[in-house]
C-alpha cells in the first residue's frame, strides 16, 4: 500500500530520475544495480503503476513517474528539513507564545521588549491579549496564556501555581484637564490645591494594587477623593479626563499616551511606586516561554 512507501525508496527513485540510467544512479548511491531495481520495482509495484520506461535505449520517465518527481523531491526537502525544525523548536525558537498585558504597558515595557524578542526569535508567532490583571490570572491559572504583564498583587491562589517577577516600578502622576487654574506655571502638582474635581480610577476587583496606591496619595495628603467614574482601561481613564470628567493618577510611563485637553505632572509630595511584574505557570515547560522569559529577565537586570 501506497501508505508505507519509505523515504530510502522516493530517494532511489529521484536518483534514477535524474540519472536516467540505473548504472549510474547506483553508483551515485554507492551501492550495486541489483538492489536499486529491486528497490524501484517494489515501489512501482506498491504505487500500482511503471515509474520508468525500460527499453535498450535507457531508461525514461512515464507520465506516473513525471507526476510522482517534483512530490518525492519535495518529500526529501521536506524530510531533510525535519531535525533543524525540531532542534530550533527545542530551543525556543520557532512556536507560539501568548502574551497578555494590561493597558499600561503598552506605554512602557510591552513595546521595547517585543521588538527585543522579535529581533531575538523572528520565527515564533505571537498572540497578543490586552486584559486586566484580574483576567490575566484567571487566563493563566487556566493555561489559557503562557505570560502576563500586570500589576500586582497575586491572589492565594495564583500564588501556588505562578510565577512572578517585577519588571518596573514607576511613581504616579497626575493626569488633569488642561489649563487647570490651579496648575498654571507649576512643574508639579499638590493635590491639597486643586479645586474638588472627581477621580476617575480603575475598579478595585480589577486591580486592587493599583487602586490602593492611588487612594493612599490622597490618604497621604490629607484627602478623601469623591470617585466620579470608574474605567478598565487607561485610554478610557485619559479620554474621560480629556472630556473634563476629573482627574486620575496613572503610572508614570502612561504619559505617553497624549490626549487633546490633557496635562501630565508630577505630584509634589511623591508616592508610592507602582509595580509591573510578569507572571506565567510554573509548571509551564514550553521552549518558547522559557526564551521570552530569559530575555525579559536579561533586560531587567539592565
Amino acid at each position: 500500500m501506497a501508505s508505507n512507501i519509505e523515504l530510502r525508496q522516493l530517494r532511489y527513485f529521484v536518483t534514477v530520475a535524474e540519472e536516467l540510467h540505473f548504472g549510474r544512479a547506483a553508483r551515485r548511491l554507492h551501492m550495486t544495480q541489483p538492489p536499486l531495481s529491486q528497490t524501484v520495482l517494489a515501489l512501482e509495484d506498491m504505487l500500482g503503476a511503471p515509474l520508468f520506461e525500460r527499453n535498450r535505449r535507457g531508461v525514461a520517465l512515464t507520465p506516473a513517474g513525471e507526476a510522482l518527481l517534483p512530490e518525492a523531491r519535495r518529500l526529501l526537502a521536506q524530510a531533510g528539513e525535519l531535525p533543524g525544525l525540531v532542534r530550533r523548536a527545542a530551543a525556543g525558537e520557532m512556536g507560539k507564545l501568548a502574551l497578555a498585558f494590561v493597558s499600561s504597558a503598552d506605554y512602557s515595557v510591552l513595546p521595547p521588549s517585543l521588538r527585543a524578542y522579535r529581533a531575538a526569535f523572528p520565527d515564533v508567532q505571537i498572540t497578543l491579549q490586552e486584559a486586566t490583571s484580574d483576567r490575566q490570572l484567571d487566563e493563566l491559572l487556566h493555561g489559557r496564556v503562557d505570560a502576563g504583564l500586570l500589576i500586582p498583587p497575586l491572589t492565594d491562589k495564583a500564588r501556588l501555581e505562578l510565577d512572578y517577577v517585577p519588571v518596573l516600578s514607576e511613581p504616579l502622576i497626575l493626569c488633569s484637564p488642561a489649563n487647570l487654574p490651579a496648575l498654571r506655571g507649576k512643574r508639579e502638582a499638590d493635590l491639597r490645591s486643586l479645586p474638588p474635581l472627581p477621580l476617575i480610577i480603575f475598579p478595585r476587583p480589577i486591580s486592587p494594587g493599583l487602586y490602593d496606591a492611588i487612594l493612599a496619595v490622597f490618604r497621604t495628603a490629607g484627602l478623601t477623593p469623591v470617585i466620579g467614574q470608574e474605567a478598565i482601561q487607561m485610554q478610557t481613564i485619559v479620554s474621560l479626563v480629556s472630556a473634563g470628567m476629573g482627574i486620575a493618577l496613572v503610572p508614570q510611563s502612561v504619559s505617553n499616551l497624549q490626549r487633546p485637553g490633557v496635562e501630565y505632572r508630577p505630584l509634589a509630595h511623591g508616592t508610592p511606586l507602582v509595580e509591573t511584574g510578569l507572571a506565567w505557570r510554573r509548571d509551564n515547560a514550553s521552549p518558547v516561554l522559557k526564551g521570552f522569559l530569559d530575555l525579559m529577565r536579561k533586560r531587567t537586570e539592565c
